[in-house]
């Protein structure tokens, strides 16, 4: 009695975790309880809701071989911080290695301004102080590195600070210095008295204005001719911090999200086919133990559809492949067993003997085939990315269900049914 309770309260937190937000019966609407940390809603792969794909090219060449993992590792770092600056929920980075060729794998669901993401990400934001190499106010060709860099900022932003800006209503960046990073400004603007301090961005001069007077506040305005947009993508690039490695793009893919939901719509009909076949197999083959076994079936279902939004799953074309695979593989284990139990009977054993001899005798099979499964699927989650990654954890925690309602639920209920025969 108290299993046939477990399993009720299943089905109900399965029921509360897929139900909508809001679900109107009758005059009253019921609400979906939220869950700390979990908008418990299904999350959806590029392939299924649109976006952009990138592919970017690490330049290493000038990085030490044991030091190139790390400094990509480190690129990627900064990639997600750049894209969580612009917005873009649910995206997804990833490093490649073929041989000494190192790529960073971008996903971008849902992105509309493509153009604002690609030099974004791309520009490796090397931002740089210099001062006059020439001692004449007018050498403003010729510079030399203070040894001020990006690496000494605390934070950027835009602004429309400075008269002629505020006059103009050109935007501008207004960038405060980390403690150590003021006192070396202080220092430069101090030696640098009516000269020229010239502000570089990747080797490219944005400007260089005159010093006026030592500036002790540790702060700058950094203006040339920007666009807001300019500004706004100057200022995640400083936030971010430069790249550790120069990038380049090397490959680029748009999807449109109505490709996406074609695509879930034909999936969804592939697995109503490949489960209703199922059902229909079972129950012709095995009667009411097949009629069981497709309730466990539907059970397995719930459970697994919860499990995406609670762990939560990405979910992919190729990762609805694998739960649909996985649906076919859900009732492997029955089918050893009740084959089993066949046998048992014919040798003229008890019908109740024999289902838990079934159980008892099948389950090395059944255990040996599932670790087998999962241990391929284990070698192409960590070896593999992207698509690969998703089929494989999709059929992982189909698998470890199907153990479940294989095993415990098929025979609980066959159990009810058969322990007194």
């Amino acid at each position: 009695m108290r299993q046939f309770v477990f399993f009720l309260f299943l089905f109900l937190a399965c029921f509360l975790v897929l139900m909508p937000a809001t679900l109107k019966i009758g005059p009253k609407t019921l609400y979906r309880p939220q869950i700390k940390y979990r908008d418990l809603e299904f999350h959806l792969g590029l392939d299924l809701r649109g976006g952009t794909h990138l592919a970017y090219q690490a330049d290493t060449s000038q990085i030490k071989p044991e030091d190139r993992v790390d400094a990509v590792k480190a690129t990627r770092d900064n990639i997600e911080r750049r894209i969580n600056l612009l917005g873009v929920s649910e995206s997804l980075v990833q490093t490649s290695q073929v041989g000494s060729n190192y790529r960073l794998l971008i996903e971008l669901p849902g992105i509309s301004d493509v153009t604002q993401a690609v030099n974004t990400i791309g520009a490796t934001a090397q931002l740089e102080f210099r001062e006059s190499a020439i001692a004449t106010p007018s050498a403003q060709s010729d510079f030399k590195s203070t040894g001020l860099t990006g690496a000494d900022l605390k934070i950027a932003q835009v602004q429309f600070g400075g008269s002629s800006d505020q006059i103009s209503g050109t935007p501008s960046v207004g960038i405060e210095f980390s403690p150590d990073g003021g006192k070396k400004f202080a220092e430069i603007t101090k030696r640098n008295i009516n000269k020229p301090l010239a502000i570089f961005l990747d080797d490219q001069l944005v400007s260089a204005p005159n010093v006026q007077q030592e500036i002790t506040g540790g702060q700058a305005v950094i203006s040339g001719n920007f666009t807001v947009d300019d500004a706004k993508r100057l200022v995640v690039q400083l936030n971010a911090g430069a790249l550790p490695v120069p990038i380049k793009i090397v490959e680029q893919k748009n999807i449109g999200a109505t490709l996406g939901s074609e695509s879930i719509a034909k999936s969804l009909v592939a697995g109503l086919i490949g489960l209703a076949l199922i059902w229909l197999f079972m129950l012709a083959n095995y009667g009411l133990k097949g009629l069981l076994a497709d309730f466990a079936l539907i059970i397995y279902i719930l459970i697994s559809l919860s499990l995406f939004k609670l762990v939560p799953v990405t979910l992919t074309l190729s990762g609805i492949a694998g739960f649909i695979l996985s649906i076919g593989m859900a009732v492997d284990a029955n089918i050893l067993i009740f084959e089993r139990m066949k046998e048992e009977i014919s040798w003229g054993r008890p019908v109740g003997a024999a289902m838990e001899l079934g159980f008892h005798r099948a389950w090395n099979s059944i255990r040996d085939s599932n670790v087998s499964s999962l241990i391929t699927a284990g070698i192409l989650f960590w070896f593999g990315s992207g698509p690969v990654r998703g089929f494989a954890l999709t059929l992982i925690l189909g698998i470890l269900v199907s153990l479940f309602t294989s095993i415990t639920v098929t025979r609980s209920l066959l159990r009810l049914i058969y322990s007194k025969k």
